[in-house]
C-alpha cells in the first residue's frame, strides 16, 4: 500500500519550452506533489545537443504554475557559489508563493566540470566544500547576517532579502556515502537517493543510525527516490528495457500502469516518502500526458 506516499515528476531539460512548459502545467493541474529539474549543462551521451540550464528553467516554472511544488535535483555547490543559491533560491520562493524545494549537492560529473574548468577535488574535499556551502545557504536563508569563514567560501556580516516566503524553505540532500548522509542528519530536511527499494533500506539504516548518534528523530527527514521507467503492455517491450539499464546501476522499473505501481509500493514498504516520476521514457506531447494520467490513477488506485 502507498498510503501517504507522495508522488512526483521529473522531466528532461532537454526539450523545447512549450513541451516542458505543458507537460508540468499538466501535473500541476493533476494531483502531482512537485517537478524537480537536473542541474547540468551538456548532454552527456550528445554534447552538442540542447540542456536548458536549471536555474533559469525553475523560475520560469514558477510563473507557469500555481500550485505544483517546484524542486532541484540537486543543484551543485560547485557550479555557483552558494550565496548565489541562496538569492536565487529566496527569490523563486517568493515568486512561486512558497513552493520552492531547494536540493543541493556535493557535485560528481567530471566531465562536465572538466569542460567548464570548474574545480570538483577529490570525494573528501567535495564534502568539505559542500558543508561549508550548505552553511552559507543555510544562513542566508535564515539569519539576518551571515558569516561563514570557511577555506572554500567566505562571507562576512552577508545579507540576503527578502527572505524566502516559507518560514523555512525544506532543504533536500542528494547522498548515499556514509559522510554525507551524515551532513544530512544533521542539517538536511529531505534526502534523496537513486536505488531499488532494498538499496534504498540500507543507506537509510545507515542515515537512522547517524540520526541516532545526533539525537536526532530518523522520521524527521523525510525521504525520496525515483527510478527510470517504462510504462508498457508490451512484455518484450518491458524485459528489452530493463536488461538496458541493468547494467548502469539505476534502478528501473517497467511494465503496465498497475505493475509499475506495484512496483513502487515496494518503496513504500521501506519508509520511502515520496516517489519521482522520471518522464524521459514515456514518450512525447499527448502520449505522455495519457501515460501520466494513467500511471497517477494506478498510483491513486493503491493507496484506497
Amino acid at each position: 500500500m502507498l498510503a501517504g506516499m507522495r508522488f512526483s515528476i521529473w522531466p528532461d531539460l532537454d526539450e523545447p519550452w512549450p513541451e516542458l512548459r505543458r507537460l508540468v502545467a499538466h501535473a500541476d493541474a493533476g494531483g502531482w506533489d512537485a517537478v524537480y529539474v537536473e542541474d547540468h549543462f551538456i548532454v552527456h551521451s550528445d554534447q552538442d545537443a540542447p540542456l536548458m540550464e536549471a536555474t533559469g528553467t525553475l523560475a520560469a516554472l514558477a510563473a507557469a504554475t500555481e500550485r505544483i511544488k517546484l524542486g532541484t535535483l540537486v543543484l551543485s555547490v560547485t557550479y555557483r557559489h552558494p550565496a548565489v543559491i541562496a538569492n536565487w533560491a529566496a527569490t523563486v520562493d517568493q515568486l512561486s508563493a512558497g513552493r520552492l524545494v531547494l536540493g543541493l549537492g556535493a557535485g560528481w560529473e567530471e566531465h562536465e566540470h572538466a569542460a567548464y574548468g570548474l574545480a570538483l577535488g577529490p570525494p573528501g574535499e567535495r564534502v568539505d566544500r559542500f558543508i561549508e556551502g550548505l552553511a552559507v545557504v543555510q544562513g542566508l536563508l535564515t539569519q539576518p547576517r551571515t558569516t561563514v569563514e570557511g577555506r572554500y567560501f567566505q562571507v562576512r556580516d552577508a545579507a540576503c532579502e527578502p527572505k524566502p516566503h516559507q518560514d523555512r524553505v525544506p532543504i533536500l540532500v542528494g547522498a548515499k556515502g556514509s559522510r554525507m548522509l551524515g551532513v544530512v542528519a544533521e542539517s538536511a530536511d529531505r534526502w534523496n537517493m537513486w536505488g531499488s527499494p532494498g538499496q534504498v533500506a540500507d543507506k537509510a539504516a545507515v542515515l537512522d543510525a547517524h540520526c541516532e548518534r545526533l539525537g536526532r528523530d530518523p522520521r524527521s527527514i523525510e525521504r525520496s527516490t525515483q527510478a527510470m521507467l517504462c510504462v508498457t503492455d508490451d512484455r518484450a517491450a518491458a524485459r528489452a528495457f530493463l536488461d538496458q539499464h541493468a547494467s548502469t546501476g539505476r534502478a528501473a522499473i517497467a511494465g503496465s500502469a498497475a505493475e509499475v505501481a506495484h512496483a513502487v509500493a515496494g518503496y513504500a514498504e521501506v519508509g520511502v516518502d515520496e516517489f519521482i516520476v522520471l518522464t524521459s521514457d514515456l514518450g512525447r506531447g499527448d502520449q505522455r500526458l495519457d501515460t501520466l494520467d494513467a500511471l497517477w490513477a494506478a498510483l491513486v488506485a493503491t493507496q484506497d
